[in-house]
């Protein structure tokens, strides 16, 4: 059996699992998965969230960073444990390359949305990318990927 040298955003592969419950597909990644090159995940269904779910951003306070919901509702302990979940997932199968839906709270790498619901970016990452950035995973995105290079 081929071992997968990728954990990529399950959405990216076509799973209608983003917080509206649509995919996201992407053909180079459905091929990974298919080929068995890539396991697909989601780091808000593993930690405890709905799909369709509201719509979260990560809001920074001073030294404090929180992820919620549009409503004001805080999701941060479910983005925190999806994001060990999928550490766990990376660690078990000896993966070390992630390809990551950009901009998402939870997995965007480089620059997620500002916290404010108004569609503005600001420099950062999402929960699940930097626990596997800091633990040695290298991070890709839909944008920066093209698996012919990596």
């Amino acid at each position: 059996m081929k071992k997968p040298e990728y954990l990529v955003s399950a959405c990216l592969a076509g799973f209608p699992c983003r917080y509206n419950g649509t995919p996201f597909p992407v053909e180079n990644i459905i091929q990974l998965v298919k080929s068995g090159d890539a396991i697909p995940f989601c780091p808000e269904q593993l930690g405890g969230l709905p799909t369709p779910r509201s719509q979260c951003e990560i809001c920074v306070s001073g030294d404090s960073k929180k992820v919620l919901t549009i409503e004001g509702f805080d999701c941060t302990e479910q983005f925190l444990k999806g994001a060990e979940a999928s550490l766990e997932l990376a660690e078990k199968s000896g993966i070390k390359k992630a390809v990551l839906k950009s901009r998402s709270p939870s997995c965007g790498y480089g620059e997620i949305y500002d916290g404010t619901f108004s569609g503005a970016k600001t420099e950062g990452n999402g929960i699940t990318a930097d626990l596997l950035i800091k633990n040695g995973i290298t991070i890709y995105t839909e944008l920066t990927f093209n698996n012919d290079k990596n």
